[in-house]
């Protein structure tokens, strides 16, 4: 951040990105033109909402709805907690971020079936989502196990 004018730069705000792609979004983290794209915009939005007359904590939350926008369901996450509460006893919680990583790509045609939102975690069809997930996962495991 930089301190002089308090102001975060375009670095503070792509590291925040990185670092939540890292965790929730790992298959978007070689995308440096959505990086760079979604960073810059977060420091723009920034940048204007203080010249504006905004203080540093609503231009932040400005800043941070930009940079978050689109991402807060996360495929990789909701994998893991799959893999947590339904899979435990044959895996361990450490391994089922690696084993998330690795099924995406056998569970992308599940999740093209359903409009993933921000807020659909919290919609009637992320229970189906899940069950035919679980299922997805099941079949990946009988047929390859835990590698």
């Amino acid at each position: 951040m930089n301190t002089q004018k308090n102001i975060p730069d375009m670095s503070f705000y792509r590291l925040l990105l990185i670092d939540f792609l890292r965790e929730s979004h790992p298959e978007l983290l070689n995308d440096e033109r959505f990086i760079n794209a979604r960073s810059d915009s977060a420091a723009e939005t920034y940048e204007k909402a203080v010249q504006s007359g905004s203080n540093n904590v609503e231009a932040n939350e400005m800043a941070h709805e930009i940079l978050f926008q689109g991402l807060h369901f996360s495929k990789h996450d909701t994998l893991v907690n799959i893999l947590w509460n339904e899979f435990s006893a044959e895996l361990k919680e450490a391994d089922a971020k690696a084993l998330a990583i690795k099924l995406l790509p056998d569970c992308e045609n599940v999740f093209f079936k359903y409009y993933l939102s921000d807020d659909f975690a919290y919609e009637p069809e992320y229970d189906l989502l899940y069950t035919e997930l679980t299922g997805t996962i099941a079949i990946y495991l009988d047929k390859y196990g835990l590698q």
